[in-house]
């Protein structure tokens, strides 16, 4: 068996894995009033210890040890060290990189050190190399000078390639005992809350010999000198003959140091801590004081030698040396200098500590180790403190008045950390230079003058209008935050954006701020010029709409729009977006500061381009400037391809780059965030799972990176922070990396100068609100002077550090795509993302991987990847497609070793080992039955992030009994919160996650909350108009003074702002989790109505596991849901609906198709956007289609239905209170039924529906309601021609539409709904459709440019990926505005027509007359022409792609001679043949030539053009009032 083999690696099972003999102590919770322990008594919990490792580093057993802390508190964890027992004083750090060097700092002398970042050891330990002057490379001492180190996950496979052993090696050669599987995060808020803590570490012996064993006891190591073990014992000179002569005290030097000033040129000679200065100093140019360990009291020796030498230098007695102190050395010669110290609560250790200059006011972002701090009131006159700490105001630097000398707090080597203030032993060496030159001047440099404030009252934010693929609801997060940040400034705020289903196009808020005037309309710059006229704003902010605001603003200014309306560009300005977006300018601006970028040529013509093909050779990149989501970008690797791929590209944009590829590379990416006083900070870094080649919305993305070191990271960063700086970028940007796997090498591949998808992910994944910070500084506020708004204690200047790793996957919808490729690469085709948080990342992984989809149970093989033959499998390896993932997956369960999935996909082993421990996991599982599972191994699978379902797979059970079964054993989760600064501070928000790598929840529940369970993961079908019906019920709950619970799981809405609820749980929305948050809060009840039909599919298993479901109950959800129930219900009421039956076999459907008559629709029970239906026409359709739909939806029947044809749908929104009807809204589709109502135009109120047909879709829409006992929200699709009205379905749900209905009549349906759902009893709202005096028409977006290959035609299945709406006097009015918000462009020379059924030419013939009418000229296919000028039209021939006659529209499509194409096919058109209709589609779209392909639609927007006036430019509240 599996689980009792020793694995490959270094890694073994542990025998946890199996029954546990005793439960795990749980950690002590202590009352601030007393010193002494409150033990509670609590559940047993079986013992496992991390999710990610099952083991000591190559034993066949694990060993433990337990941490045994001063207050009673006992934590067991696994041994990875030397077992020896030890004691000291616990202290942690936030710094998520660097262990090698902390674990080396001299000033960690007597400590155990906790590392609040979970996962450790990912990079090895490099070997003792050392540099031209005998100092160690890549340690700050000789030896590991922690007396302990704590972790909550050791990762027993390393990956780098500077790494010669793992971290437990190391440890183990240096006798330095180390434990995992600890609850870091509950040990760094006992330490936050109590002080730095005595403990000791015990280990059980392997052989007990009688009597009792000798245990360590409780030492303060501040009460030993811990400056004299660790100080030199003879003094050493290095680099003999150097520029300065510097005189060292060694107190615990780091070796850094030392080789920052030998790199300065400089001769060191480094004396023991006790030597006299006095007599030395006078040989030399300068002192240096260092850092060291413990109490400075302990070292006064070293002040009182320090007091000589400046009592000499004082006196004259010595001329006057320049001093310079670091960490100890500032409070060594504060003390000299006659002030006192004292100790921290816990001191400031990390690589984040904010920093001020109290002389220039810049803050700085520095690495600290020390526990005692420097009380510079009492600092006798001619002294200062130069540097205070931005977050607790303690000491971080003094400096004489006259003389030359200064000392730091912090560590301006770094090593481990941020470099930024380096600069200071630049200082120490120009007045060792002229040491009577001040340094009030040099401290001075780069203060910040503030210029006189100009006249701001007024802003316009320009939004990205609607999603599509590579531009999605990241914005609707970002300008909500930027609007709120305006308001809070006591700004007006104007909005231009048409996406009426997003957040941000509120005009009430709901108790939270929103813009003053929203205008849904394109933004464009002639629509936006309009608006500035009108409105007069002084500013405008560029950042926050995506491309689509940002090329429109960039066009304002270079038009001059801006300057003649005096609106400045507020921000980052147009000449610093011009030198990211422009790629040739980018290049020359990298080349300035000496920047690496990969060889490139920006072309501006398809020549160029073809020329700088020949100098890069192939394969090359090729990039296209000004567009998103790497649209028009790939990798190619023929000149053939090239050519045909650069004409499409230069189709879209003015530029494109051509570059090297550096394909393999890994790729980087930093969030940058820099102010106008050049306080600059990075927020994120994050590293892609995907080599270079994969767009990083396209990749799976881990934050924090894991497997950079400590100099990869900041030399990354430090890059970051110059090229932002020269770009001149105020507000937030983001800059990816091409990072050489192999070495220190790496290449800038672009930098974003606006927020981004990644820039919400980063949001979500620190807790650090970007866009806020990013709207607030493009006002001119400095970061050090914004508050951290997760601690409100803290500054926002500083860099978060997590204790936790986010993983983001992406969601694709290639298979609704024929087609279309699932390979993936520097394009995005990805329609949303997830992210999952967890403190392993397998945890993470695997509840990220099932979010993506309710039917993906986690990392495991997956039956959307299927590789019959070994080569098949290889090369899904080696390609990288949508399901690579599962392509991994299956290798690893047929037997492939890491090494061989790694030569085939480049994929860091890292990552690879940590999928092979998962795999290896669910072997072990598959072991077992309930019966005989052992509570260990229970705990070691959730720890590794399965789910109760997937376990229960395994193990041959059911979830439900899997779940009762952890529960019993006293396997469940812990509530952790996101704070951004890893425990050190409180937070007081409560953003939270689950995990169960941890042993105390970070808060208590005394509030029963109303549980609003969310929309989940963007994809086509569910999109940002659920997250603003979830935004809506969360808000009215607040509004009633309900408490809100929100749980959702994708980064990029507004639902996952934790301003938004009073709790946000960014969690799985399944049973398991659900009921997991349910119980743990004791909730009020869970609304599932409001987040589309990922929620409302989970209230039957909620009900069924004890959930109290608010609103519709749940029976009569499935009644809706069930397609055969609720066509059994229609039929009871006497409500009319198309022809049915039940399908159970291949036979029944074709004898009911044929009796009924073709076309028929096949439609599968609970589904999503259209998913799987589909109008056949003939038997063979049928039959060639039924096995999909069977697949989609096995436990569920599927009903086929007579499809009318030519039959308007209708669409009706509605509110219910236990069945009566309180609020609706009747909308009609233009085009006819058959088109799914996602991609359908929308017109409310309806305008061509008879009195009667509206008064018959009222009455239907009561007697659903009351048969139903509906108690919220609902939405009914139905039928109608020839005055009869049949029902398609009814969704006992929010539907995509409820914004655009609300919006539209400006009556919130979400709003009542809620207040329905929670009891509230509201009145009905009464609404006059036929009093309206506007119309609001919805159009759909579409994202076929990105999908290569798909047919750009609309059908029952859904392929929109965003929508917009706009208002206007009349459906004509109205249409136009939403067609150009879509990116729709008025014809202005030519269009192309090729309708072909009879009817679709003979409805279009008034249109086609209308058309060259307006002086356009007109070219029709040859069956339209032959129409068309039998009717006496001036029309012209082109020939079809297929025909390769000249003239051809093809060529002529690509070419760019048309402006328009009308195509409708016939509908019985066979899906699967590539016939000339689908060529003049494909071209279009490939070449950015508008395309309609519905008649109705064209006939309605043909009729819109010839009628055309002036657009009617009105704000929302303007319509109507």
């Amino acid at each position: 068996m599996l689980s009792s083999l020793l694995l490959s690696g270094a890694a073994s099972w542990a025998p946890s894995l199996g029954p546990a003999t005793r439960p795990a102590v749980r950690a002590a919770r202590v009352s601030p009033a007393t010193a002494a322990p409150l033990m509670v008594a609590e559940p047993a919990r079986p013992e496992a210890f991390v999710g990610s490792t099952f083991g000591s580093n190559s034993a066949m057993f694990y060993r433990q040890g337990m941490l045994v802390l001063e207050d009673g508190t006992r934590l067991r964890g696994v041994s990875f060290g030397c077992e020896k027992p030890v004691s000291g004083e616990v202290v942690f750090t936030t710094g998520m990189v660097g262990y090698p060097e902390s674990l080396t700092d001299p000033s960690y002398r007597g400590q155990m050190l906790v590392m609040t970042y979970p996962i450790v050891g990912n990079y090895g330990v490099p070997d003792d190399e050392v540099d031209e002057w005998g100092l160690p490379k890549h340690f700050e001492s000789d030896s590991i000078q922690v007396t302990a180190l704590i972790v909550a996950d050791y990762s027993h496979h390393h990956s780098h390639w500077s790494s010669r052993r793992s971290l437990s090696q190391w440890l183990n050669e240096q006798g330095v005992p180390a434990l995992y599987g600890i609850d870091t995060r509950l040990l760094t808020k006992k330490i936050r809350e109590k002080g730095a803590l005595r403990a000791t570490i015990e280990f059980d012996p392997a052989v007990a010999r009688g009597g009792e064993p000798v245990l360590p006891a409780f030492e303060d190591p501040n009460e030993r000198n811990l400056v004299a073990e660790v100080s030199l014992k003879e003094p050493r000179v290095f680099n003999k003959g150097g520029k300065f002569k510097v005189l060292a005290t060694d107190c615990g030097i780091k070796y850094n140091i030392i080789r920052s000033l030998l790199q300065r040129g400089c001769e060191v000679t480094l004396v023991p801590w006790d030597t006299p200065l006095l007599p030395l100093l006078e040989d030399h140019d300068g002192l240096f004081l260092s850092n060291g360990p413990g109490n400075p009291a302990m070292a006064d020796k070293t002040v009182g030698h320090i007091r000589d030498a400046i009592a000499a230098m004082e006196s004259g007695e010595l001329p006057v040396k320049p001093l310079f102190g670091i960490c100890l050395g500032n409070q060594l010669l504060g003390r000299a200098a006659g002030a006192t110290t004292y100790k921290l609560p816990f001191g400031n250790r990390g690589q984040n500590q904010p920093v001020v200059n109290l002389l220039s006011k810049r803050c700085f972002i520095t690495p600290q180790n020390h526990g005692y701090a420097l009380d510079a009131d009492q600092l006798p006159e001619g002294w200062m403190p130069i540097f205070e700490n931005r977050n607790d105001g303690s000491n971080e630097g003094i400096m004489h008045k006259e003389r030359p000398w200064i000392t730091a707090q912090f560590h301006p080597e770094a090593k481990s950390g941020p470099s930024d203030t380096a600069f200071l032993f630049d200082l120490f060496l120009e007045a060792m230079g002229n040491p009577a030159l001040p340094l009030t001047p040099a401290l001075e440099r780069g203060k910040y003058a503030a210029p006189e404030p100009k006249p701001l009252s007024k802003v316009l934010l320009l939004g990205s209008g609607g999603l599509s693929i590579g531009q999605a609801g990241e914005f609707d997060y970002s300008g909500g935050q930027a609007i709120k940040a305006l308001k809070e400034a006591g700004l007006q705020v104007v909005l231009i954006n048409p996406n009426i289903a997003s957040v941000q196009t509120n005009t009430e808020g709901q108790g939270q701020l929103a813009a003053d005037q929203v205008y849904l309309m394109p933004v464009t710059p002639d629509t936006v010029e309009t608006i500035i006229e009108r409105e007069r704003p002084e500013g405008i902010i560029l950042s926050m709409g995506g491309q689509t605001g940002l090329n429109c603003g960039v066009a304002l200014e270079k038009s001059g729009v801006l300057e003649k309306y005096g609106v400045r560009v507020l921000g980052t300005s147009v000449a610093a977006i011009e030198a990211t977006e422009d790629r040739g300018i980018f290049s020359d601006k990298l080349n300035e500061i000496g920047e690496r970028i990969a060889p490139s040529f920006a072309c501006d013509t398809l020549d160029e381009a073809l020329e700088a093909s020949k100098t890069i050779g192939f394969p090359c990149m090729v990039r296209c400037a000004f567009a998103l989501g790497g649209l028009g970008s790939a990798l190619i690797d023929t000149e053939e391809k090239f050519e045909a791929h650069c004409r499409e590209a230069f189709a879209s944009t003015p530029q494109v780059l051509v570059e090297k590829s550096l394909k393999g590379w890994k790729e980087v990416e930093y969030e940058v965030v820099r102010d106008v006083a050049d306080n600059c900070i990075t927020v994120c870094n994050m590293e892609n799972f995907d080599p270079l080649g994969v767009h990083t919305g396209e990749s799976i993305v881990i934050a924090p990176s894991q497997t950079l070191t400590d100099d990869e990271y900041h030399m990354l960063r430090t890059t970051a922070i110059k090229v932002v700086r020269h770009l001149g970028i105020v507000g937030e940007c983001n800059i990816q990396y091409a990072l050489d796997p192999h070495s220190n090498d790496y290449c800038i591949i672009e930098v974003n100068p606006r927020l981004s998808r990644s820039s919400a992910l980063a949001s979500k994944a620190t807790g650090y609100p970007l866009a806020s910070v990013a709207a607030k500084l493009a006002l001119g506020n400095l970061l050090p002077d914004l508050t951290n708004s997760v601690t409100l204690s803290t500054t926002a200047c500083f860099e978060p550090s997590l204790d936790y790793v986010v993983t983001k996957v992406p969601r694709w919808d290639l298979s609704k795509f024929d087609r279309v490729s699932r390979e993936i690469g520097s394009a995005m085709k990805s329609v949303g993302e997830v992210m999952a948080i967890g403190r392993t990342w397998e945890e993470s992984l695997q509840k990220a991987l099932r979010m993506t989809d309710p039917a993906i149970a986690g990392y495991q093989p997956h039956d959307e990847f299927v590789a019959e033959s070994e080569e098949e499998l290889n090369r899904s390896l080696q390609v990288p497609t949508d399901t690579r993932i599962y392509a991994i997956a299956e290798a690893m369960k047929r037997g492939y070793s890491v090494d061989r999935i790694q030569s085939l996909t480049a994929i860091d082993p890292w990552f690879l080992w940590k999928l092979k421990r998962i795999n290896d996991m669910g072997q072990i599982l598959s072991e077992y039955t309930p019966k005989t599972l052992p509570a260990g191994t229970v705990l070691q699978a959730k720890k590794s992030g399965f789910s109760d379902a997937q376990v229960a797979k395994l193990t041959g059970s059911t979830e439900l009994e899997i779940r009762a079964l952890r529960k019993a054993m006293g396997v469940t989760p812990f509530v952790k919160q996101i704070d951004t600064m890893a425990a050190e501070f409180p937070a007081a928000t409560n953003y939270l996650y689950m995990t169960y790598n941890g042993d105390e929840h970070d808060l208590d529940f005394e509030d029963k909350g109303t549980m609003v369970i969310g929309s989940g993961v963007y994809r086509i079908g569910s999109s940002v108009e659920f997250d603003w019906c979830s935004v809506s019920a969360i808000r009215a709950l607040r509004q009633l003074g309900k408490k809100s619970v929100m749980v959702n799981y994708n980064p990029e809405t507004v639902s996952t702002d934790y301003d938004e609820c009073d709790e946000l749980y960014f969690e799985e929305i399944s049973t398991e989790r659900v009921m997991d948050i349910y119980e743990h809060e004791a909730a009020f009840g869970v609304i599932v109505s409001v987040g589309g039909q990922t929620p409302n599919n989970l209230a039957l298993p909620l009900e069924a596991a004890g959930a109290n479901i608010l609103g519709t109950k749940p029976s009569d959800i499935d009644k809706a849901e069930d397609r055969n129930k609720f066509s059994s219900i229609l039929d009871q009421i006497g409500v009319d609906q198309p022809d049915w039956r039940e399908m159970s076999s291949i036979a029944d459907a074709k004898a009911f198709c044929n009796s009924a008559g073709y076309p028929c629709l096949i439609r599968p029970s609970y589904v999503l956007s259209g998913a799987a239906m589909k109008v056949v026409f003939s038997d063979s359709d049928l039959e060639r289609f039924l096995a999909v739909a069977c697949e989609v939806s096995p436990d569920h029947p599927v009903v086929i239905s007579k499809f009318i044809e030519g039959a308007k749908e209708i669409e009706v929104d509605a509110v219910a209170c236990e069945g009566t009807v309180l609020n609706y809204a009747i909308a009609e589709h233009v085009e006819n039924a058959g088109v799914h109502s996602g991609d359908a135009t929308l017109v409310l109120p309806a305008q061509k529906l008879f009195v009667e047909t509206v008064r018959r879709v009222k009455r239907i829409s009561r007697q659903i309601a009351s048969e139903l006992k509906i108690s919220g929200p609902f939405n009914l699709q139905l039928l109608a021609k020839d005055n009869e009205v049949k029902v398609i379905e009814a969704n006992v749900r929010a539907s995509r539409t409820f914004p655009f209905s609300s919006k539209t009549l400006k009556a919130n349906f979400i709003e009542l709904a809620t207040k329905v759902m929670v009891g509230s009893n509201p009145p009905a709202m009464r609404i006059s459709l036929l009093d309206n005096e506007y119309v609001g028409i919805k159009a759909p977006m579409f994202s076929f440019t990105r999908l290569v290959g798909a047919d750009p035609v609309l059908g029952v299945e859904m392929a929109s990926t965003g929508e917009v709406a706009t208002f206007g006097e009349d459906a004509y009015d109205a249409i136009l505005t939403s067609m150009i918000s879509t990116g729709f462009r008025i014809p202005q020379r030519s269009v192309f027509l090729c309708l072909g059924p009879l009817e679709a030419k003979m409805a279009f013939l008034p249109e086609a007359r209308c058309l060259i009418s307006m002086g356009l000229r007109v070219s029709c296919s040859q069956g339209t022409y032959d129409f068309y000028k039998s009717r006496g039209l001036d029309v012209h021939l082109m020939h079809k792609p297929l025909s390769k006659t000249q003239p051809n529209i093809e060529d002529a499509i690509k070419s760019g001679e048309m402006d328009l194409v009308i195509n409708v096919r016939d509908s019985k058109a066979d899906d699967d043949s590539k016939t000339d209709g689908f060529l003049i589609r494909r071209a279009a779209v490939d070449s950015s030539v508008c395309l309609l392909t519905d008649i109705k639609l064209a006939t309605l927007i043909t009729e819109a053009i010839h009628r055309r006036k002036p657009m009617n430019i009105k704000a929302w509240d303007e319509f109507g009032s």
